[in-house]
């Protein structure tokens, strides 16, 4: 008898299923909305401190790249992984010898979207992403970073990527490589 009624009612357990289905997500969607206008709830800014102290940030996070301007070959497999073409490299040949050397290292993270394939390709190791979670700009030139006009620490890797050394760069006139003295 139960065999004849689901075979003849089969439309009865899609309807109960839809049923159970909209009722849980509703649940979910009252609990999350309960969350939030809790009393005791506070702010981004509150419960990190930030900018005064760096946001926690996970142990992979992907943040604005650290590049070490040393130990780069020049060998653009970087910029050719990229899938949205956001890596810019000028490079040069040595003279008396085999090889480049950088004349530029552009990113433009108005296009980045911080996906990490042009870290994998890289033979040495010279770029990767790192943990900086923050790049305030006022304008749009302020988000196009070139590595090799930077102060050294952060040209070389040693330090992340902030806003003001980003800044200060737009203000030097030679790059850090390939200058008249080089």
């Amino acid at each position: 008898m139960i065999a004849t009624v689901k075979r003849v009612f089969p439309w009865l357990g899609n309807v109960l299923e839809a049923i159970y289905t909209v009722g849980h997500g509703m649940f979910i969607t009252l609990r999350t909305a309960v969350k939030t206008y809790r009393p005791d709830r506070k702010t981004f800014t509150e419960q990190f401190e930030y900018p005064e102290l760096p946001v926690p940030v996970a142990a992979r996070y992907r943040g604005f790249h650290r590049f070490d301007l040393t130990t780069c070959i020049s060998c653009d497999q970087c910029a050719k992984a990229c899938p949205v073409d956001c890596i810019y490299i000028g490079k040069e040949k040595v003279e008396g010898g085999k090889g480049f050397k950088i004349t530029g290292y552009t990113i433009d993270y108005t296009k980045c979207m911080f996906c990490a394939l042009c870290v994998e390709p890289c033979p040495v190791d010279c770029i990767f992403m790192g943990a900086s979670h923050d790049l305030s700009c006022y304008s749009r030139d302020g988000c196009i970073v070139d590595f090799s006009r930077l102060p050294l620490d952060v040209a070389w890797g040693r330090s992340a990527i902030n806003p003001t050394a980003v800044a200060q760069s737009k203000v030097i006139t030679e790059p850090v490589h390939g200058g008249p003295n080089q």
